[in-house]
């Protein structure tokens, strides 16, 4: 009988291997969240209707920009296991033909966006806030092409178990992002002041340098650029692109669901006031932090799992996601300690409005709870991505997501008259249920490898 202390130690190399790829993300995930926060702040001093058109329309736009972005996962899994069991002939087809169907999303989704920025007039807005929404919206959506070639050849390194350029690359843009907004939402150093417009046209520049200086690394870099070699007019085929579909579009309808589903609960917030809706703000800002750690350690999974089905270890490739749980388990629970603790003093650092503080201080106690079901649901989508099982996330999403979270949220926040309070049990509920399904589905489909 093993002892607890043995069992651990077990995985200590598990773990080092796991946070070695999982850091870089993280940072990178981090910067991903500044550049939204000084979005906020900057475009805020601007005016109530201006920080609510920024609201409106990166609402609206994110939409459809997480399903584009659930699809350009695909790869990765698939690129890691024929990188990890040494076919780079076929590792460089299916980059090569990411790139061509992240190119085909962009004009997909692309021309369903575009037809929906004409109806954003139509969805009970303001009449001073849906123009400049609109306008914002619009150029955030000719920054999709770049941000899909981007994420093909992000996934491309990432199948290769090399996380550190997309950190590098994507910190460095962010703070170009940040800088840009200074300049352009404001007017400084010569340049027009674009107010709102500003800041969509900050994020543009922002991504079309990043997705150039990506390519650039990429084929200049010893280890990588000799995939390039490999590019052949008749790689291209349906049979990869089909490959890449089965994969990604379950990605894709995940989160297509999950963000859904997120909007239309905060809709139900919005219908208890304007108090519920700003506390709720406040509180889900709080929860995007810890979840974006979360998602590098999810990320580093999929590599992980991906790589050891490659080389057929199947016993480490159990452990690599096992150890991910142990590693969420240790960073959430801790998280949960603190925002217990301190919830009051974590709402006070954004608002002196003793209504929002108080019900804010109950909402972030709120995802306190929450914090182990969220970071374990979120790692163990990762393992079976590496799996490359995309279907049960995505069922789960739907269960989850949009039947339970919907249905308890407006039972007991609109039915029940809990307000937002009643909504976010919702939450509690949908996050506790997807961990325990895709935890259960994990150890059920890595035990057939271990017969």
């Amino acid at each position: 009988m093993i002892s607890i202390t043995n069992y651990f130690q077990s995985y200590i190399p598990f773990y080092k291997r796991n946070l070695k790829i999982a850091f870089p993300v993280m940072l990178a995930q981090l910067g991903q969240g500044t550049v939204q926060l000084a979005d906020t702040i900057m475009v805020g001093h601007l005016g109530t209707t201006e920080l609510a058109a920024v609201s409106f329309g990166g609402a609206a736009f994110f939409i459809g920009f997480a399903c584009s972005l659930g699809l350009s996962f695909g790869s990765t899994p698939l690129i890691g296991r024929e990188f990890a069991a040494g076919h780079h002939r076929k590792a460089a087809e299916l980059f090569q033909n990411s790139i061509l169907f992240n190119l085909l999303v962009t004009i997909l989704v692309g021309f369903i966006m575009l037809t929906a920025s004409f109806f954003l007039d139509r969805l009970g807005q303001p009449d001073e806030v849906w123009p400049l929404a609109t306008i914002y919206y619009r150029i955030l959506l000719s920054s999709l092409p770049f941000v899909l070639l981007f994420q093909a050849f992000k996934q491309f390194m990432e199948g290769c178990g090399n996380t550190k350029y997309a950190m590098i690359i994507t910190i460095i843009g962010n703070i170009l992002n940040i800088l840009l907004n200074y300049i352009m939402i404001f007017g400084k150093w010569g340049c027009p002041k674009f107010g709102v417009a500003g800041a969509a046209y900050a994020t543009l520049i922002a991504r079309i340098l990043m997705c150039i200086a990506f390519i650039i690394v990429v084929y200049k870099m010893a280890p990588y650029s000799k995939y390039f070699l490999f590019f052949k007019k008749n790689h291209f085929s349906r049979k990869c692109l089909y490959q890449l579909f089965k994969i990604s579009t379950p990605i894709g309808l995940q989160m297509l669901l999950e963000t859904t589903g997120m909007n239309i609960a905060v809709m139900f917030v919005g219908w208890c006031g304007a108090i519920s809706l700003a506390s709720h703000q406040i509180a889900i800002n709080i929860s995007a932090v810890t979840w974006m750690i979360s998602c590098g350690i999810a990320a580093a999974t999929t590599i992980r799992v991906s790589h050891q089905i490659g080389v057929k270890d199947y016993a480490s490739m159990r452990k690599a996601g096992i150890a991910s749980m142990h590693l969420t388990l240790a960073f959430m629970g801790s998280c949960s300690i603190l925002m217990l603790i301190f919830k009051t003093q974590i709402a006070e650092c954004f608002t002196n409005d003793p209504e929002v503080i108080d019900l804010a201080s109950t909402l972030i106690m709120m995802v306190g709870i929450y914090q182990i079901g969220d970071g374990l649901q979120t790692v163990t989508i990762g393992a079976l991505r590496g799996l490359a099982d995309v279907i049960t996330p995505m069922v789960t999403a739907f269960i989850c997501y949009i039947v339970v979270c919907l249905s308890v949220s407006y039972y007991f926040g609109i039915y029940k008259g809990m307000g937002a309070v009643g909504v976010w049990i919702g939450y509690v509920v949908e996050l506790y249920l997807a961990s325990a399904i895709l935890i259960f589905m994990f150890f059920k489909q890595t035990k057939k490898y271990l017969l």
